[in-house]
């Protein structure tokens, strides 16, 4: 028989952390709806990466509107900052979606967490139906095994206090330190910390060099682990402030 875990409740990150979204899924969808609409932007990997810092395409896509010359008049730019985030969405579940691989390990990791009665969550600054469909696309046998599912619609995961993970903490119904968050980034690491969750970081090529100091682990892929070792190295008493795990 199984060990009981200490880990209750695992809550994920999604995008470069559940899977690589960005450069061959949210990048080229943007790129989509900018065209669509006739906007001469195309957006090369470089350049988005250097826009990932900025929380939701949303913001980014307004950025870029903001430098066409002769600059589109303010309700004109709104508008057409709507369209885009409402064509990029479609676009990307529609067609992208269905192509985006997990990163090595997740897929593994949630199955034994369904197994063993682990809850599984979402926090994310994605939209909700672009969660759902990279869901339904590449983890389809236990989709239905995330909830709650915190997106975009649900409020900005980067506020200050981090409403939605302490969202997510209550309708799990567990304590901070029964809970792991699995980030990728530090602006995500951030988010966690600010609701008293510990992190752990499994980084990617684009935020491996961040500061992750205050994570309880910091990996570049979760291949490496089982919910027992997470349990024991992300939940064991290690006090944040005095550093972290690195693998």
């Amino acid at each position: 028989m199984a060990r009981s875990l200490q880990l209750k409740a695992i809550i994920f990150d999604v995008d470069g952390t559940l899977a690589y979204t960005e450069r061959d899924g949210h990048l080229p969808a943007c790129n989509e709806a900018f065209a669509a609409l006739g906007f001469p932007i195309r957006w090369t990997w470089e350049e988005f990466k250097a826009l990932l810092p900025i929380p939701g395409n949303a913001e980014r896509m307004r950025r870029a509107l903001r430098q066409l010359d002769p600059p589109l008049p303010p309700d004109e730019l709104e508008a057409a900052v709507v369209r885009l985030v409402e064509l990029k969405r479609q676009f990307y579940v529609e067609k992208y979606a269905a192509r985006l691989p997990l990163r090595p390990g997740v897929a593994r990791l949630v199955e034994e967490a369904v197994r063993r009665g682990v809850r599984l969550a979402i926090v994310s600054t994605s939209d909700e139906e672009q969660i759902r469909a990279l869901l339904r696309y590449r983890l389809s046998a236990w989709a239905d095994a995330f909830e709650p599912i915190l997106g975009r619609r649900a409020g900005v995961k980067t506020a200050p206090e981090s409403p939605l993970y302490r969202r997510c903490l209550a309708e799990l119904g567990t304590s901070p330190d029964e809970v792991l968050a699995i980030e990728d980034s530090e602006v995500g690491l951030r988010a966690a910390q600010a609701a008293g969750l510990p992190c752990a970081v499994i980084y990617n090529d684009y935020t491996f060099g961040q500061d992750f100091r205050g994570a309880v682990l910091v990996a570049r892929s979760l291949e490496y682990f089982d919910l027992e070792t997470l349990g024991a190295l992300c939940l064991g008493g290690l006090d944040a402030h005095d550093g972290h795990r690195s693998l």
